[in-house]
């Protein structure tokens, strides 16, 4: 088995389009995976094996693979670049110890890289830049170097220049090495050696290789002293020292190349090897004991006590459930009974896989660093932390963006209704952001996602996986709702039952919360619960229960039966009587009291708030924004591009339907848009009457 400290695992992360798929299928050529590569125009990638993906033309969903490169084991996770699939690049960023963020040479930093960017700074992710496309018309390394120091970081440092670029592009200058690679055959990729230096790039070689050298000379004490005594520094220290600062995430190397034309990915399988680190680099945040509460250090040992989380759920058509686990410490073997500490179930490991994309190897056991999948799990989801059965330790849970686009869906016959329900399930189950409910006023089935292209997705795969043809709705926005106004409210429940009375009584005061801004609220839960009542009479199950029916009651709003968002539950009296009360009876009790306290607690409607980029030639950007303005937006900032202005606006998502259609025409097509969520808002008053007419018809 590959050494602990050889073992590399890593992210590929991307704008949709940046060259992320194609960049892997050649990592995989070199280190001998395939012997064949596929394109994504042709379809037939390794990693986007999803009859979705080979149409479209664009990941899906993340796909893992292993492969070997001068004795290193790298662990690649290709993840999605649509703003639709960010989840999938969110729990996969959770669990790796490095990245390599892709930009193309032509477009620069665009709006999904500064996305996926900071998702990994969330995780503290290490990271090395790639800048690919050279080839393209229109590419400008230097360009794309100064957006990624101005708007990502300013720690980037250049690595590598390329020689030549568009259809000019022959090589790239290793400023580390100072030599020069030369691909003179762009179609065999492994058809390259090693040259001087071009004589009229050399003084620019030099100038970069002294820069880099001032920046990491922190970084190593050896390389300090030979820095000011003059000497000649050598590559072996000049790669230690960008190891250490890019592990400390002090540092990002900046490499180039064109993917597509086999040139300069060896170079990049070496860059990965020497300063991305080994799951024996990298400290894990975020641990606690659960039984103290206390913060921990995982240690990343096989001997250690077993503890992994669990990032992804894939139900396969063969297998059944997979869960994806990441192993931080200790080892599982097959046939070994885990535990999950976030719901208390114990589970056996009855098989083990290393996923090679859709492929599977079984593997008898998976250690600390390992990136595996489960079968036959029952009870594991995403976000859950699997331990060995006394290791109380719990992985902080991942946060996911908000879904904010329903589409109301029925099955064609009524016979295909249990089916529906069960892939609708087991659906959810794979994707945090997809999520079922039922409307109580019209009975109809609502699903819900991160956008329009999310959803289409779902309806085919039904169609595909499921063979179910449904009936759709219009698409519409997912509105939450929030308290404005402070009520008190009681309840009192007496019922009897074969000759049995139960009784609760609750007194209730319902008020705004301010969540984002309580220093005590740790785990970001929008709605709040306080118990004010001191008696000792009153059970603790009793208390539990009134808790638990006063979170459960924040899923159906007054107005829109939305979720609510937002509230501050307040227990300020109850009664107990011995004998008469129960658990039951005080759950109904709450959610009766919640229901109608709402009412009178000043509701109103949250709708989201979409962050949109707008690329456009200078010459439409007037009537690009005068259109913003018109659909309730502000703009945010405006960048200068060469010979095109982008615009970050803020635009609630019930205008923006129907955009892509007028942007075209207010630029004669030549802008584009992106957009992802950012938060939920109040909206205003005045139009809060003609959403509650739009979908409740008064």
């Amino acid at each position: 088995m590959t050494d602990i400290a050889d073992i590399r695992n890593i992210g590929i992360i991307a704008h949709i389009d940046a060259g992320k798929t194609t960049t892997t299928e050649r990592i995989l050529y070199y280190t001998d995976t395939i012997h064949k590569m596929g394109e994504v125009h042709d379809g037939n990638t390794t990693t986007d094996w999803m009859d979705q993906e080979k149409e479209r033309g664009i990941t899906i969903t993340s796909a893992t693979i292993t492969c070997f490169w001068k004795n290193n084991q790298i662990n690649i996770i290709d993840t999605p670049g649509h703003v639709d699939f960010t989840a999938e690049v969110e729990r996969s960023l959770r669990v790796l110890d490095g990245a390599v963020g892709i930009f193309c040479a032509v477009g620069g930093v665009e709006p999904q890289s500064e996305t996926v960017w900071h998702q990994a700074d969330k995780y503290s992710v290490p990271r090395i830049a790639y800048i690919n496309k050279m080839d393209r018309m229109g590419a400008d390394f230097e360009n794309v170097l100064e957006m990624i120091k101005n708007r990502l970081t300013p720690n980037a440092v250049c690595i590598q220049l390329p020689i030549g670029k568009e259809d000019h592009l022959c090589g790239i200058i290793d400023i580390v090495e100072m030599r020069a690679a030369i691909f003179s055959d762009h179609d065999d990729p492994k058809n390259y050696e090693y040259t001087e230096i071009p004589a009229d790039m050399l003084a620019k070689a030099c100038q970069v290789r002294e820069e880099l050298i001032d920046k990491i000379a922190d970084f190593d004490d050896e390389l300090m002293l030979a820095f000011l005594d003059g000497e000649d520094i050598s590559p072996a220290l000049i790669k230690r020292a960008i190891r250490k600062g890019v592990i400390s995430n002090k540092i990002i190397p900046v490499l180039t190349g064109s993917s597509l034309k086999n040139v300069g990915v060896h170079l990049l399988l070496n860059a990965i090897n020497d300063y991305l680190p080994s799951p024996l680099d990298i400290s894990y945040p975020d641990v606690i004991n659960r039984e103290t509460n206390e913060k921990i250090t995982l240690k990343t040992d096989p001997q250690a006590k077993f503890a992994a989380l669990a990032f992804k759920v894939q139900i396969d058509k063969y297998t059944g459930k997979l869960v994806y686990i990441r192993i931080y410490s200790g080892t599982l073997k097959k046939g070994e009974i885990f535990f999950n500490q976030t719901n208390g179930k114990k589970e056996r490991a009855i098989r083990l896989i290393q996923m090679q994309s859709n492929k599977k190897n079984d593997v008898d056991h998976a250690r600390a660093g390992d990136i595996v999948a489960l079968v036959g799990s029952k009870f594991t989801f995403t976000g859950d932390t699997i331990t060995e059965e006394h290791n109380p330790v719990l992985l902080a849970k991942m946060d996911f963006p908000e879904s904010v686009i329903s589409v109301a869906i029925e099955p064609k016959t009524k016979a295909d209704q249990e089916i529906l329900a069960d892939a609708l399930t087991r659906m959810e189950e794979e994707d945090p952001t997809f999520k079922v409910r039922e409307d109580k006023d019209t009975g109809q089935t609502l699903i819900t996602g991160m956008g329009e292209l999310h959803l289409d997705i779902i309806l085919d795969r039904l169609k595909r996986e499921y063979n179910l043809s449904v009936n759709q709705g219009n698409p519409q926005v997912t509105y939450k709702e929030t308290v404005t106004e402070v009520h008190e409210v009681e309840e009192e429940l007496r019922r009897e039952l074969n000759g049995k009375v139960t009784y609760a009584y609750v007194k209730l005061r319902l008020s705004p919360y301010d969540y984002e801004n309580d220093p005590e609220n740790h785990l970001m839960q929008k709605n709040k619960f306080v118990n004010r009542v001191e008696s000792t009479d009153i059970p603790g199950s009793i208390i539990d229960a009134i808790r638990e029916s006063a979170y459960n009651s924040c899923t159906d709003g007054p107005l829109l039966s939305g979720q609510i968002e937002g509230l501050q539950v307040e227990l300020l009296k109850t009664i107990y009587h011995p004998g008469e009360s129960n658990e039951v009876a005080y759950r109904v009790a709450t959610g009766m009291a919640i229901s109608k306290g709402l009412h009178n607690a000043g509701a109103l409607i949250l709708e989201p708030i979409m962050n949109v980029t707008i690329i456009s030639p200078i010459d439409f950007i007037g009537d690009l924004i005068s259109d913003v303005n018109i659909r309730r937006g502000k703009v945010v900032e405006i960048r200068t591009q060469t010979q095109k202005q982008e615009v970050l606006a803020e635009i609630p998502l019930s205008e923006l339907f129907g955009y892509s259609t007028r942007i075209r025409s207010l630029s004669q097509g030549r802008a584009v848009f992106t957009m992802e969520f950012k938060k939920y808002e109040k909206i205003p008053l005045q139009l809060q009457v003609n959403v509650l007419k739009k979908i409740r018809g008064y």
